[in-house]
């Protein structure tokens, strides 16, 4: 117990004692003040009763000064003295009217660290001609400060306002008054939401820098009007959509760093001074090389206009330096005579601009699709695609025949593909409303939904397809290699939960780049290309090693395929022996496609490219998609199968019921067991399928 009093007498002992340290170094009232516990004043009659020579104390701290207020009149007439600083007060809230009022030899007021700080009253600096550097950090202002009142003569002035987060807009004019000269804001580490029109109304900016604003979404069109400058611009980490499109003739620096929400950019006339930018996407400095080279084209297209001019204008009239009989006439001057040099604009303007970050391999300075035939290309295969996948869709998926194991992997590969088509229509899409103009939208979409759900289903399709034919291709295998033992036969539930089992991993393998494994937005077509990290290169390099072991599941398969139907000793079906070929003509196709998309990618996931991105679209956009195209096709469009199912539909429409009688009729004989007696048609259905046939020839059709 006495220990644990003891224990608490000396921690109230050190309290006290701390307490007492601190309230020694809390607040000092400067020699050349007047300080009550009520009242602070530090004005010119303050100044000449102080025992200190006024002439020597030139710089007013203030710390933890304990007022609510610093009121009017506060610094009134001080001399010589050029720097006030009132920092670290808890307990001060506003500044009244008048409050640095009339100090003709203070340069420098800086309020720092006061929390509690709400307002500063109009007027609150008044008459300082002398004044150069004004800087309000750190407070709790509520509404930007009034600065109109400040006169200051000095040829450049610095205004320092930053880390108050509680301002949410620059207000109109909120600068008119405080200099005519030269001025640098830093405007930084705010609550700003918006900068409202005429805000720099009346200023000479050299250098405005509102970085670190992170709520900043609008720069109103008009914030500059009225103002001079600024030549340096900085909206580094805002929220900002947009520049404001007027009143940036005259920025030479422009810095956007970390401005995500930043993805389009003014137009470029209205930054003909730029010389250097630092931005956030590679996409935007494709923006201001192309522009200046055809602004440097235009200037050399029009010296050389008014070279021919000048050359089809006959004898030389003030042409080169004048005769004599021309420099007697008195009313001659130099001014007069157009020497008719080339445009020097041509030369000067060939310096390029500085930008950051540069174009890289991955993006470009191109549009979206590059070359003009890749873009007719791409729209060819992507309707193809689509229509073509959605006929055979539609046709196996309303036919009254039973579904079998063939008709139901059909239907997959026809999903499949018909992503793969949507894919290509939206990258068709984009490229032509961003054609000439990439630039300006490439950011957008390449980091916005749209790429997201293209990448997402160009990957999901590619797995699914290459995972379709490979099933297709084991169950032919297991059928032919089985045809006489029924209880082998694939059933549809078999086959159903292998496909199950793949949409499980095309979906999976399609998700890990919106979850951050790898990633769409890399480049403009939206494949994973990205493999920066460990975890997106074993990614990369785990879709391509399995698609490359999908190929050899099925040259094995084929193999085999192959032999037991060279093998006499082996029973196989006629129609399974068909169904293989033409299948091994398709499935082969597809894997030479996708053999040279394999290697160049494998070669770029283990960090070796042998092409660049400019010319792997060609291959990512004409061989990767074109199995979407040809399967349709091979697989059921050109089958004698698919025509019969067209017409039996059409029949059902009214459309072509004749011949497809005929083909049912057709159908039934083929399906009677076949014997030595019975090995032709009946002549009765022989003449019904021929009066069929006759029935719609032109010959017997009569007058009408």
């Amino acid at each position: 117990m006495s220990n644990l009093l003891l224990w608490t007498m000396w921690r109230l002992v050190m309290l006290s004692t701390v307490l007492q340290v601190r309230s020694g170094w809390t607040f000092s009232c400067p020699v050349i003040c007047q300080c009550t516990e009520q009242s602070f004043r530090c004005t010119r009659e303050t100044q000449l009763n102080s025992s200190a020579k006024s002439s020597l104390i030139n710089n007013i701290r203030l710390t933890h000064l304990p007022l609510q207020e610093v009121p009017s009149n506060t610094f009134r007439d001080l001399h010589n003295v050029d720097r006030i600083e009132i920092s670290q007060s808890d307990s001060i809230r506003i500044f009244r009217a008048r409050a640095f009022h009339s100090l003709h030899s203070l340069q420098e007021v800086l309020i720092h660290n006061m929390k509690n700080l709400e307002f500063i009253k109009k007027g609150a600096f008044s008459d300082l001609p002398k004044l150069k550097y004004l800087s309000i950090c750190n407070t709790g202002l509520r509404e930007f400060p009034d600065l109109s009142t400040i006169s200051s003569l000095e040829p450049l002035f610095f205004l320092e306002v930053g880390d108050n987060i509680k301002i949410d807009t620059i207000p109109p004019n909120a600068f008119l008054g405080m200099t005519e000269e030269e001025t640098y804001m830093n405007l930084v580490g705010n609550g700003f939401k918006e900068v409202q029109r005429h805000a720099f109304n009346g200023t000479k900016m050299s250098k405005l820098v509102l970085k670190g604003n992170r709520n900043l979404r609008k720069i109103h069109d008009e914030a500059f009007e009225g103002a001079t400058g600024p030549s340096l611009l900085d909206v580094s980490s805002t929220a900002l959509r947009s520049l404001p499109a007027l009143g940036l003739q005259q920025v030479t620096v422009l810095t956007a760093r970390s401005a995500q929400g930043l993805k389009t950019l003014p137009p470029l006339e209205n930054l003909v001074n730029l010389q250097e930018a630092h931005l956030t996407y590679p996409s935007h400095c494709c923006a201001f090389h192309t522009w200046r080279r055809k602004h440097r084209e235009n200037a050399f297209l029009g010296s050389f206009g008014n070279l021919s001019r000048l050359c089809n204008s006959g004898p030389p009239q003030g042409i080169g330096y004048p005769s004599a009989s021309d420099m007697s006439y008195p009313e001659y001057s130099l001014d007069d005579f157009d020497f008719q040099y080339l445009n020097l604009e041509l030369c000067l303007s060939d310096a390029p601009i500085k930008c950051t970050p540069e174009p890289d391999a991955f993006n470009p300075c191109e549009d979206l699709l590059g070359y003009a035939y890749l873009r007719t290309a791409t729209w060819v295969i992507a309707v193809s695609s689509v229509l073509g996948n959605l006929a055979v869709l539609a046709v196996l998926l309303t036919s009254r025949h039973k579904l079998t194991v063939s008709r139901f992997l059909m239907c997959n590969l026809a999903f499949a593909d018909l992503c793969m088509g949507v894919y290509l229509l939206l990258i068709a899409v984009v490229d032509h409303r961003s054609r000439r103009q990439y630039y300006n939208h490439a950011t957008d979409w390449q980091t916005g939904g749209g790429c997201g759900a293209a990448g997402f289903l160009t990957v999901f399709a590619s797995e699914l397809s290459v995972y379709t034919l490979t099933v297709i291709t084991l169950e032919r295998w297991h059928t032919i290699t089985h045809a006489l033992r029924r209880d082998r036969k694939l059933r549809l539930r078999h086959v159903a939960a292998m496909m199950a089992a793949g949409w499980g991993f095309s979906l999976l393998a399609a998700l890990l780049p919106v979850l951050g494994v790898s990633s769409y937005a890399k480049v403009s077509i939206c494949l994973p290309m990205d493999i920066e990290t460990p975890a997106s290169q074993a990614y990369v390099m785990a879709v391509l090693l399995l698609n490359a072991a999908a190929f050899l599941v099925v040259c094995v398969c084929y193999g085999r395929i192959y032999a037991s139907v060279r093998n006499p000793r082996l029973a196989t079906r006629r129609s399974d022996t068909k169904m293989a070929k033409r299948m091994a003509v398709l499935i082969f196709t597809d894997f030479l496609c996708m053999a040279p998309i394999s290697f160049f990618a494998i070669s770029a996931a283990l960090r070796m490219p042998l092409i660049t991105v400019s010319h792997s679209k060609i291959l990512l956009i004409l061989f990767y998609p074109i199995n979407s195209l040809c399967n349709p096709f091979l697989y059921t469009i050109f089958t004698r199968a698919f025509r019969l199912e067209v017409r039996l539909l059409l029949s059902r429409c009214g459309c072509c019921s004749d011949r497809a009688w005929l083909h049912r009729l057709l159908g039934l004989a083929a399906r009677k067991p076949r014997n030595s007696a019975s090995s032709r048609k009946p002549s009765s259905l022989r003449f019904y399928a021929y009066h069929i046939k006759m029935q719609g020839c032109i010959l017997n059709r009569g007058p009408k």
